[in-house]
């Protein structure tokens, strides 16, 4: 039996679909619809006369034919990369397209500027951008790169540290002067604590391992406009430094409980392999570490826009 073109870019989509456990993170990862997707696998079983793959609602699961096939069909994507970086190298251009997820106001306020100066420099790059402020997936979401902030829960993915951050306790003057500032963390059960949607509440409100039962009138699930919510005088809100250091230095916002510090945090650059990662994507690593290095990071900072 032989194969076309057609029949060998269906071989790859075939791996594509298979490495992101999803039809539609292939259909990202590869520009096209998902239903030509399904059409695309469809066609090769026609072709083979086997089935590939089981399908059901929440996953996919390969027959013992789709195993073996598999097996042949990641050579070709392989292949692909090794081919596309061979000829990258040669002629010192990166090309192609890196798929990113971020988190909202990080991206805003610091990743957007990183990203408009790797693209300046590399101008046949093409950056797709999804941002979520919750934990995705990087294989299932079909991306290349995605930036977490936090602690990292999942140990199969490669994690490079970008920056490095810490959570603060922040409240405007005016609700200070109205309710009195805390001054250990057991005093938060007096105050109208904000809480920020996506982390639970027994982890955000946290010192030294203790969780503080507080309560408050406000839940949101963005970040930054919990932090108007603070600058309005509404109540404390705990948060990433990065968030709110321009509206501290401004003095729209006071630091409190800096006795109970809260532990550092990670900014993350979060990969789903390591040694295979395309050139294109290793660049961007490269220079996103070199752009957010300590002294470059306390720069950036400090003299970060307000957050809306």
């Amino acid at each position: 039996m032989s194969f076309d073109l057609e029949s060998l870019a269906s071989m790859a989509l075939f791996a594509r679909v298979v490495q992101a456990r999803s039809f539609t993170a292939a259909a990202a990862q590869s520009g096209i619809a998902k239903s030509a997707v399904s059409r695309r696998i469809a066609g090769l079983e026609q072709r083979l006369g086997v089935e590939l793959l089981r399908r059901s609602t929440r996953k996919l699961a390969l027959t013992d034919e789709g195993l073996r096939f598999y097996e042949h069909c990641k050579r070709i994507l392989e292949a692909a990369s090794a081919a596309e970086d061979a000829v990258s190298a040669a002629s010192e251009v990166i090309r192609g397209r890196i798929r990113i997820s971020a988190p909202v106001t990080f991206a805003r306020m610091y990743l957007v500027q990183a990203l408009a100066a790797f693209l300046r420099e590399n101008p046949e790059v093409e950056i797709d951008l999804v941002l979520d402020d919750r934990f995705v997936d990087v294989i299932e979401g079909g991306f290349d790169l995605i930036l977490r902030i936090g602690r990292l829960k999942d140990a199969s993915f490669v994690a490079r540290r970008i920056a490095t951050d810490r959570i603060v306790v922040v409240a405007a003057p005016s609700y200070l002067d109205r309710l009195g500032t805390p001054e250990t963390p057991e005093d938060l059960v007096n105050h109208n604590c904000l809480r920020y949607a996506l982390v639970p509440a027994s982890g955000e409100w946290r010192f030294r391992d203790e969780a503080i039962p507080v309560h408050g009138n406000l839940t949101v699930n963005d970040g930054a406009t919990l932090v108007q919510a603070a600058i309005a005088g509404l109540g404390l809100v705990v948060i990433p430094m990065f968030m709110v250091a321009s509206d501290v230095a401004a003095g729209r916002l006071v630091l409190v409980l800096e006795a109970h510090r809260r532990g550092e945090i990670g900014i993350h650059a979060v990969t789903a392999q390591g040694k295979g990662l395309p050139r294109r994507t290793r660049a961007l690593l490269d220079f996103l570490s070199k752009w957010f290095d300590d002294r470059c990071w306390e720069a950036l900072r400090e003299r970060a826009s307000p957050t809306v």
